[in-house]
């Protein structure tokens, strides 16, 4: 089935490749790029299929079943141009073309230098080297580097700087898991890329594993009062599981009044990280979102796009330390960021 599934999804690439992007291409003078243009048409393929997924089953799900009301469109809006610029390949472009072309040719000269690649689906013939297999391990391992990654992005100051792009949401939607820095997002996909070619994870398998991973991410932030029961929230991360991970002076921030230090619930797909780290809370409830120093303090983390950005860039060279300290001791005692 997974390689009926890999060859639908390979044929529908070829055909998209040579009908649009080839002509697209020679019409550009870009033509030299077509071995290139390729792969990004992959990328281009995978998130038009996950953007209608995205409308035709989590949205009428939150629609259904909400778990807030709708209160701020506009801030829906940009999550959903987050959204565009990451699924349909404008980011994934840029990296391809830069970041990942280094990785390649880095890692290659590494190889021709006695680097070996673990390559993990040869570790036991005849069961690892089973597609389905292979595909499991490698989103086990994809998760548990995805868990230590956004532990860090809580931990390290610097890296919040970015990352509380991601939280200065107030409205969660399935549009939101979108919602980064930029720059957070070159860093994390470089981590992964790393990973990939370091374990031997082929191409396909790849586009696959990414695909998944951020179709369930969009299910976990949509606005869905959701649990899967006391087995189930143990195998797969929740709607609400990751929602106190947002919620507002709970999930996330670091000094504030929850009860682990930088907050918990950093798990991807699934909660044994944090079950085995004991960053899990499992404590029921739909809380606000947001960030502590914009809610009670009025920290400006940007309404749009370029100012999102903007500011990120300053929180992270310290630019605009003293909003920030400001916002730090608003009405009580409470250290943030």
């Amino acid at each position: 089935m997974l390689t009926t599934i890999t060859d639908a999804f390979a044929s529908a690439q070829q055909w998209v490749f040579e009908t649009l992007v080839v002509p697209f291409a020679f019409w550009a003078g870009s033509g030299n790029l077509l071995e290139d243009g390729f792969t990004a048409t992959g990328w281009l393929l995978v998130g038009v299929v996950q953007i209608v997924l995205m409308l035709l089953v989590i949205g009428p799900l939150q629609r259904l079943w909400p778990a807030e009301p709708v209160r701020d469109r506009h801030a829906i809006f940009i999550d959903v141009l987050y959204t565009l610029i990451h699924k349909l390949g404008l980011f994934k472009l840029v990296m391809f073309f830069t970041v990942e072309e280094w990785l390649t040719d880095g890692i290659g000269w590494l190889r021709a230098h006695g680097l070996r690649t673990l390559q993990i689906d040869q570790i036991w013939p005849g069961v690892t080297d089973n597609a389905w297999v292979s595909f499991a391990i490698y989103l086990v391992v994809f998760d548990f580097i995805g868990y230590l990654v956004h532990s860090a992005q809580h931990h390290w100051h610097w890296w919040w700087q970015l990352h509380a792009v991601h939280h200065s949401q107030r409205q969660m939607t399935m549009w939101s898991d979108n919602r980064n820095h930029l720059l957070d997002s070159v860093i994390t996909d470089t981590i992964f890329v790393v990973v990939a070619i370091l374990i031997g994870v082929a191409p396909a398998q790849f586009v696959a594993l990414v695909a998944i991973t951020q179709l369930l991410e969009s299910l976990q932030h949509a606005n869905l009062r959701w649990r899967w029961g006391r087995v189930g929230e143990r195998l797969l991360i929740s709607p609400s599981f990751h929602r106190r991970h947002h919620a507002l002076s709970l999930g996330h921030e670091p000094g504030t009044v929850s009860r682990l230090p930088y907050g918990g619930n950093f798990g991807v797909l699934f909660p044994w990280w944090d079950m085995l780290f004991r960053s899990a809370d499992w404590r029921p409830g739909t809380e606000p979102t947001g960030i502590e120093d914009q809610v009670l303090a009025g920290r400006d983390y940007g309404r749009g796009f370029w100012a999102q950005q903007g500011l990120g860039l300053k929180r992270l060279w310290g630019a605009d330390q003293a909003q920030g300290e400001a916002a730090a001791n608003p009405t009580r005692d409470t250290k943030v960021v």
